[in-house]
């Protein structure tokens, strides 16, 4: 898959448990799991936002594009 997800790096950087990260976006810990592993279709964007305000990040930091 072009896309890659490295939401498990950011979360190692900003030293946060996937807990946390989960009660702060209002998701399950389960669909925060899929998420990092890349095994989900789509992601909204009010996710997206939640997750890098709370990550102080940026969506390029989360999301990486890499051609075949």
């Amino acid at each position: 898959m072009p896309i890659t997800v490295r939401l498990d790096v950011m979360l190692a950087e900003r030293k946060v448990k996937s807990k946390e990260l989960a009660a702060h976006v209002g998701i399950t810990e389960a669909n925060l799991s899929l998420l990092k592993s890349g095994k989900v279709k789509g992601v909204r964007f009010s996710t997206l936002e939640a997750i890098c305000d709370y990550l102080d990040c940026q969506p390029g930091d989360i999301l990486r594009y890499k051609k075949d």
